[in-house]
């Protein structure tokens, strides 16, 4: 049971702390633009970032011509944030401030990508509902690419504990609805110069 605000908690951390200071931080985040590129997304593919803040993958996304991006995260002041970098480049995206335990989307996306967001839910109902969501919200031929601290990860992140993740215990919550494409063990240096573990796991929808 949560004993504390998720979404006051993110506000706090978006307000105290600027974007090179948090331990998440990627000037180019390779691993993701790889998943990209590996499955030859369109430009005109509905792509959604979960959590994805004020991160800068929605920059290069921008870059690379993609027209069609959302965006979600816990803090509105993250969004504002990335909103702000963007100037008038904001405009093109849609920006959801929304928990993702309790997000209900109102179109399905062709890629799902998820870094280090997934791992913050540690309760099971909200796990399940997680991937419900993701079952009910992409298309037939969407690819789910989720990014955790692996079991050589870190136990916490911004001082709230995480669920670690191995790739079959990764695999499993999903498995019921969707194949493993593949996955990866990716090393992330943060701008502390610690090194952080990551299990990348991609997935298409099971055929109905």
């Amino acid at each position: 049971m949560e004993t504390f605000n998720r979404k006051n908690h993110w506000e706090n951390i978006y307000q105290t702390k600027a974007l090179n200071e948090t331990s998440w931080y990627q000037q180019i985040p390779q691993t993701s633009l790889d998943y990209l590129s590996t499955f030859n997304v369109p430009t005109f593919a509905k792509i959604i970032d979960i959590g994805g803040g004020d991160s800068m993958l929605v920059d290069h996304l921008l870059d690379l011509g993609y027209e069609d991006i959302t965006v979600l995260d816990i803090s509105a002041k993250a969004i504002d944030r990335a909103k702000q970098r963007l100037g008038d480049r904001a405009n093109k995206v849609k920006w959801i401030v929304a928990d993702i335990a309790h997000f209900m989307p109102t179109e399905s996306y062709d890629f799902w990508h998820d870094r280090a967001a997934f791992h913050f839910l540690t309760d099971e109902d909200d796990i399940a509902s997680y991937v419900e969501t993701v079952k009910e919200n992409i298309n037939p031929d969407g690819i789910l690419v989720i990014g955790t601290f692996s079991e050589q990860g870190p136990k916490k992140c911004s001082g709230i504990e995480i669920k670690q993740y191995s790739e079959t215990s990764l695999v499993n919550p999903f498995n019921v609805y969707f194949d493993k494409i593949n996955c990866q063990i990716v090393d992330h240096r943060t701008p502390s110069d610690s090194i952080q573990n990551f299990v990348f796991c991609s997935f298409r929808k099971k055929k109905s």
